[in-house]
């Protein structure tokens, strides 16, 4: 059974795999698959971080109870 890779590990492999495109010492078809592998990482990545924004709220001490509202970055 294989772990799920956490958000951090992903983006340490999207930034190794930039790094890697940047130095363009690879050809054409290593760069093509380097690009797709960072894509489904990105796509990946994207995802996680709109099922968090989903996941959170603020909570608010109104009227000496507490209430949930959605958080909304700005």
């Amino acid at each position: 059974m294989s772990k799920e890779k956490g958000f951090e590990e992903m983006l340490d492999e999207l930034e190794t795999i930039v790094s890697a495109l940047e130095k363009d010492d690879l050809k054409l078809d290593d760069a093509i698959s380097k690009f797709t592998e960072g894509m489904k990482i990105a796509k990946v990545c994207n995802k996680k971080i709109e099922e968090a924004e989903k996941k959170i709220t603020i909570l608010i001490n109104e009227d000496g109870g507490i209430t949930e509202k959605d958080f909304t970055a700005e």
